[in-house]
């Protein structure tokens, strides 16, 4: 646990010196989520109606920014061969990168989301709903798309590649993080969508660093 926090730590003091990764995906997740209302007029039915599409689909493309630099910056300055080399076993690396780019990213559009929220007057009784569907969507989001950063790894146009690939196994976790929203809007339970959200989650945390530790060291050979 001390090498995992380390390393957790370690990603947070870079991406944090940096500085850029993080304030893109929220800069793009609020001017994205702000010029609907623009684009589709402003009366609040049509607004309402589409709020939780359009706030799950822009946190999905969000997301899809900064996923590249999940493991490409450690593999460009050769610090990705020295880690694979420690103690910590490379899935459990995996994780922590993870982890810390979540931190950096999902928790941030999950904080955001209900603020955006009200641009879209979505319903007061969506706004916990949204909030639980993120913190249980977003973690699966970077899990999933870690699996792309890796496949992806020393590839040209990478980033093209990563959002083909990703984007499909993206559906899922938009389609029940999206229902849920609006099975709270109408008076129904989102009980059984945010359960599918957590069931996605639980699958992906022991599935997702196997295979993409797996790509890793491929990318390393």
């Amino acid at each position: 646990m001390t090498a995992f926090s380390r390393l957790v730590a370690r990603d947070l003091r870079l991406a944090l010196r940096q500085g850029g990764d993080a304030a893109t995906v929220i800069a793009f997740f609020v001017l994205t989520v702000i010029l609907f209302p623009f684009g589709v007029g402003p009366e609040p039915e049509i607004l309402r109606r589409i709020a939780p599409g359009v706030l799950w689909v822009t946190a999905l493309l969000a997301a899809l920014l900064s996923l590249e630099r999940i493991f490409h910056v450690d593999y460009e300055d050769g610090s990705l061969e020295a880690l694979a080399l420690m103690p910590l076993p490379l899935e459990a690396q995996v994780l922590a990168k993870c982890l810390a780019h979540w931190l950096l990213t999902g928790l941030p559009l999950t904080i955001i989301a209900p603020l955006l929220a009200l641009f879209l007057h979505l319903e007061r009784e969506a706004y916990p709903v949204l909030v639980l569907g993120m913190l249980l969507g977003t973690p699966s989001l970077t899990l999933i798309g870690a699996i792309g950063a890796a496949l992806t790894l020393g590839a040209r146009r990478g980033g093209v590649l990563l959002s083909l690939l990703v984007l499909p196994l993206y559906i899922p976790v938009l389609i029940f993080g999206a229902a849920a929203c609006e099975a709270a809007v109408a008076g129904l339970t989102p009980r059984p969508h945010l359960l599918l959200l957590a069931a996605l989650l639980v699958l992906a945390v022991p599935l997702t660093p196997f295979a993409a530790a797996a790509a890793v060291r491929q990318a390393l050979e």
